[in-house]
């Protein structure tokens, strides 16, 4: 049998039934040979001539032979062929199958050694590749991925270098040695229990805070994060905008003169990281965001907002990131320290972390401040959270103190459950807010 008449038969109307007996006088398998007389039809159309034949007579006769094991064939079996010898069996059938990705089943059926033979030599078929000088090496390709990695944190520290210098740009001072914070963490954007941020927001307004500190975690944005969320679903840009008019907007309103401050949190790193991707897929979700500077984005120009990050978004490893994320922290007037992770404890000064939504207090001492106390905070975070168990978190935010010239501090955690009591005024959790929602208080 030819190949001109083979892909006569391949073009007939009538093609799977003469498949069949071709395949039958051959003794291959039916799709073995209407793959070959498609590869061989698309390369007459694309014009290469002296082309070699179809099916080989050797081909036809192993086809025949009785197989002892899986892809090891006698005729194929040669137990004195040398590496180079394999090695150019390789070649010669790449060089056959220019366009052909050649894989280890591809070799397996058309390559004219058994698998025994060469994996003696080479154990695994990519190796056997690599020696062929058809696969990079290991360190080539080692090579390669390093210059994607430095290619990758260019991109993000571009994007970076921009944050790195807004931790001061509205610092604010009144001259009082006694000092005021008002900390909240954990907010998450659309996931803000309401209850919580209506007293947070209030407590602002009657107590009139030197300092605002937002923990970190202020955005949510699941859609970049480790959880399964439906792509479909996604709402960046409302997230976003759902920030800036119901928890940055009202806080400035209420508190027109007072420092705020945003502390960088894992969260916050999540969006900036995929914004300088600017993949086509992300460039559609965020068509709204695009050209924004990292100000704008997240709105500290437009409410004043100092934004402190040290932390160097080109971190390409889960612990490099930790470790950069762990950069991120406020000093306050060498009497607190705000930090998002629970590592800001061993500073030794009082002070306050998020990231774990559940309220601890730590004792603590030291020679220079005596005893003083460090708090994880709890969230403002609803606890019905859908993705994680949420019902296991706590609500709350802390006023600290402090007397900036003696270095003393006191700390007043506001645990909010139903019901909340700030400085002698009591608030109430409403219907709208999840009141008898057992997912927020089981057994009420």
């Amino acid at each position: 049998m030819t190949t001109d008449r083979f892909a006569t038969v391949y073009n007939d109307r009538d093609v799977y039934p003469k498949i069949k007996d071709v395949a039958k006088e051959l003794g291959l398998a039916k799709q073995t040979v209407k793959n070959k007389a498609a590869m061989y039809r698309q390369r007459r159309k694309d014009g290469e001539k002296d082309l070699p034949p179809l099916i080989s007579r050797s081909k036809v006769l192993r086809a025949h032979e009785p197989r002892e094991l899986m892809s090891e064939l006698p005729s194929k079996f040669s137990g004195d062929m040398t590496p180079e010898e394999c090695i150019q069996e390789l070649r010669n059938l790449a060089e056959e199958y220019p366009k052909k990705v050649i894989s280890r089943n591809f070799f397996r059926v058309n390559g004219a050694i058994a698998e025994s033979v060469w994996n003696r030599h080479f154990g695994t078929f990519q190796e056997f590749k690599r020696q062929a000088k058809i696969k990079l090496s290991r360190g080539a390709h080692a090579i390669e991925r390093k210059v994607a990695i430095h290619a990758s944190r260019d991109v993000y520290r571009r994007v970076g270098e921009e944050r790195l210098e807004l931790g001061d740009v509205y610092t604010r001072d009144n001259g009082n040695e006694w000092k005021t914070v008002l900390v909240g963490s954990d907010l998450h954007d659309v996931e803000c229990d309401p209850f919580w941020l209506r007293v947070f927001i209030d407590t602002a307004r009657r107590i009139n805070p030197d300092v605002i500190c937002l923990n970190g975690d202020l955005f949510d944005l699941p859609e970049f994060g480790r959880y399964d969320v439906d792509p479909r679903e996604w709402d960046v840009v409302g997230r976003i905008k759902h920030v800036h008019e119901n928890i940055l907007a009202p806080l400035r309103e209420v508190c027109p003169y007072t420092q705020i401050d945003l502390i960088e949190g894992n969260h916050e790193v999540r969006l900036l990281n995929h914004l300088a991707d600017a993949t086509p897929a992300l460039k559609a979700v965020l068509s709204d965001l695009h050209g924004l500077s990292v100000s704008q984005l997240l709105g500290l120009d437009r409410y004043q907002i100092n934004y402190h990050a040290k932390s160097d978004l080109a971190a390409t490893s889960i612990q490099d990131m930790r470790r950069e994320l762990g950069k991120s922290y406020k000093n306050y007037w060498d009497c607190f320290i705000a930090h998002h992770f629970p590592q800001g404890r061993k500073f030794g000064l009082p002070g306050w972390n998020g990231h774990h939504h559940s309220h601890i207090m730590w004792q603590q001492f030291s020679p220079i401040y005596g005893s003083y106390e460090w708090h994880q905070l709890g969230a403002g975070h609803r606890r019905e959270a859908t993705y994680c168990e949420g019902e296991k978190w706590s609500n709350g935010f802390m006023i600290a103190n402090c007397n900036i010239n003696t270095k003393s501090t006191a700390m007043d955690y506001i645990q909010i459950t139903d019901f909340c009591v700030v400085a002698g005024e009591w608030y109430y959790r409403t219907v709208d807010e999840g009141k008898g929602n057992p997912a927020i208080w089981p057994g009420r």
